[in-house]
């Protein structure tokens, strides 16, 4: 056997021991699982292996994402978002305890009315010299009242400004955490929210298609030419993703170098052409240094294309799409598979080409 072949065996190994140990523990299949566990199964990270092993043989969603915000933080800006909403809920927990109070001062106020107005009413006669006294003593609770009302609205006013404020904050940072760093297009995040978003009506599932893409051969490229000529061609696949097509379709960049779209209301064939018209634009780029004119070759993408009627829920449809995009690498890279034309093909193991 060739050293490739017995590369390829072992990979295809390992694959299928990630995919058997989240099958295991019923792990839904989505992106930012798959990573977990990949590199917990390698050992590259030890405490991230301790912390996979140490999960229940049923594990949640949220205990997966609480690991996944520990050694992923790049793919997880959940925790600056719960930052804001904290401080915006202590905003408005002080607002809450200052109208609490104001409250409880105008209540108050009442009392002294009622109980000066009820002994008046139980009094034959009343003296000047008492009505003095009690106009003086309203007179004070009164401005007294007056005062603290102002200084509540105009605490309120302060407050109300910093609410806007912390708000604004708020909308921004949720937009940062659905953001990818690098290319500026939705992140990983964002496609899991938006994926599952499709299932949630008949119209989504009738009218929606995923094409997942991945960039051919990439570990090749980040070998001879380094990480920053690598992050540059992703940034630059990612702009000729979200320029080239129609507003509305959903581009994100899901992982190392791969991306995703999220086509509504088209076609199996109209998705298809979208995908192969993408395929061609990012063929026919020139990848170059502007600075040192070095060419760094030519770039293709492999890709998949899966209609959401095809699928049974966000996870089943991620997988489908994922093996027409293993076929699309198995058939010579640079392509574009339908999910449908593959009826009676085996399913993929998605580990084979990760690092391809």
């Amino acid at each position: 056997m060739q050293p490739a072949a017995v590369s390829q065996d072992r990979n295809s190994d390992f694959a299928a021991k990630v995919v058997a140990t989240m099958r295991q523990l019923g792990v839904v299949g989505i992106p930012r699982n798959y990573e977990i566990f990949y590199e917990a199964l390698t050992g590259s990270n030890p405490e991230l292996s301790l912390a996979v092993v140490a999960l229940s043989s049923r594990p949640t969603q949220d205990d997966l994402d609480c690991i996944g915000r520990r050694f992923f933080a790049q793919n997880h800006g959940q925790g600056i978002v719960d930052q804001a909403r904290d401080v915006l809920a202590k905003e408005l927990e002080d607002i809450a305890a200052l109208l609490r109070n104001e409250r409880s001062q105008v209540e108050k106020y009442g009392r002294i009315l009622h109980e000066t107005s009820g002994g008046l009413a139980n009094r034959a006669t009343v003296s000047r010299e008492l009505l003095q006294k009690i106009v003086s003593a309203v007179s004070v609770a009164t401005a007294s009242t007056i005062d603290r009302g102002k200084q509540v609205a105009n605490t309120l006013n302060d407050k109300t400004a910093e609410l806007e404020s912390v708000k604004s904050k708020l909308e921004e940072y949720k937009r940062l955490a659905d953001t990818d760093q690098l290319t500026q297009i939705w992140n990983r995040r964002a496609f899991d929210k938006e994926i599952a978003r499709i299932y949630n009506s008949s119209k989504g599932i009738l009218f929606n298609a995923l094409v997942l893409a991945d960039i051919d051969r990439f570990k090749d490229i980040n070998d001879k030419f380094g990480h920053p000529v690598g992050d540059k061609i992703i940034r630059t696949i990612a702009d000729i993703f979200q320029s080239s097509v129609r507003r509305g379709v959903f581009v994100a960049r899901t992982g190392g170098e791969e991306f995703a779209l999220i086509v509504e209301g088209t076609s199996e064939d109209i998705t298809f052409d979208i995908a192969e018209r993408l395929r061609k634009l990012i063929e026919q780029t020139q990848f170059s240094s502007s600075q040192t004119a070095v060419n760094y070759g030519t770039v293709t993408v492999s890709m998949g294309v899966c209609m959401a009627s095809e699928a049974e829920g966000p996870e089943d449809l991620y997988v489908k799409a994922d093996q027409a995009l293993y076929r699309s690498k198995v058939n010579g890279r640079n392509r574009v598979t339908r999910h449908s034309s593959m009826a009676g093909q085996a399913s993929k193991n998605w580990m084979l080409y990760k690092k391809d």
